[in-house]
């Protein structure tokens, strides 16, 4: 019984780590309608950058975060306003093929840079340390980080939605982009800040998984489907639902894997699967249909 109370809490630990993938991927969905396909070779992109960073010179991850993140929110911003918002309109063909050319050129790029071994980044005795709860039973200590960053950016993005200017506009060019041009608002810079600001999630994503987990060039489009399902599964439009679906998402895999080790990732997808057949919508779906 205990193993598999452990199990159930690993699943949603590793939920945090899943939201995060899906928060950056809803929020760029959300805010310009656009699915990018590249999402997941982004947060790879941003992991490899903290390794070439890392390694050479010997830095805490941590700290390096402090660059990635800044550095990835303003690639977003330039990369939207000088490729992306070319691609948007009515139809969304336009949008998917060329962020499925990025995600070609990134993974060839970090090929070619880093080959195809596996890297992971090392934060020392953090990444084995772990909080007794009583009997057999105890929690890692990052996973709990991860968690924990998970809910704090959720928190202020629902903050940023609900009370601040900067949100009101992003719901206006979410809701009707011409009529929020016709009030005055630039939705080329709105849609280049919302970018921003899922890259720069995508890049603490990236980062906590090269900590957590051996990582390569080719491991983009794997979290992509996950951050995908996991979207899906808390339903488009809700923010802290992007939580309840990676912890949906983490606990079907942690289950899977307990029962036998080939079935991990497969009991993801049936889950994912699952919901759709019961909630095709999400559990949690905010949006109209459209």
């Amino acid at each position: 019984m205990t193993e598999w109370i452990d199990t159930l809490v690993q699943g949603v630990l590793l939920g945090g780590l899943y939201s995060l993938f899906a928060t950056g991927l809803a929020l760029s969905f959300g805010v310009m309608r656009m699915i990018n396909i590249a999402h997941g070779d982004f947060a790879i992109l941003a992991a490899f950058a903290a390794i070439a960073i890392v390694e050479p010179l010997g830095l805490n991850p941590f700290v390096v975060l402090l660059v990635i993140v800044p550095l990835m929110g303003l690639f977003g911003y330039l990369l939207q306003r000088g490729v992306l918002n070319r691609t948007l309109g009515k139809d969304i063909l336009p949008p998917l093929l060329v962020t499925f050319g990025f995600s070609i050129i990134i993974q060839n790029l970090l090929l070619v840079t880093f080959s195809a071994d596996t890297r992971s980044l090392n934060v020392g005795e953090l990444g084995t340390a772990s909080i007794a709860l009583g009997g057999d039973l105890a929690v890692g200590v990052l996973p709990l980080i991860i968690m924990g960053v998970a809910v704090a950016v959720l928190a202020g993005l629902q903050w940023l939605f609900s009370a601040t200017p900067l949100g009101r506009a992003f719901r206006a060019a979410s809701d009707d982009a011409e009529a929020a041009q016709l009030m005055g608002i630039d939705n080329r810079h709105i849609y280049g800040l919302a970018m921003g600001i899922a890259m720069a999630i995508v890049a603490i994503a990236g980062v906590f998984l090269a900590i957590r987990a051996n990582i390569t060039p080719a491991d983009g489009p794997a979290r992509l489907l996950y951050a995908f399902e996991a979207v899906i599964i808390g339903g488009l439009g809700s923010l802290w639902g992007t939580l309840a679906g990676g912890m949906i998402l983490g606990v079907a895999q942690s289950v899977g894997l307990k029962a036998d080790p080939g079935w991990g990732i497969l009991a993801g997808h049936l889950a994912f699967l699952a919901v759709l057949a019961v909630r095709p919508n999400g559990l949690f779906a905010r949006t109209r249909d459209r």
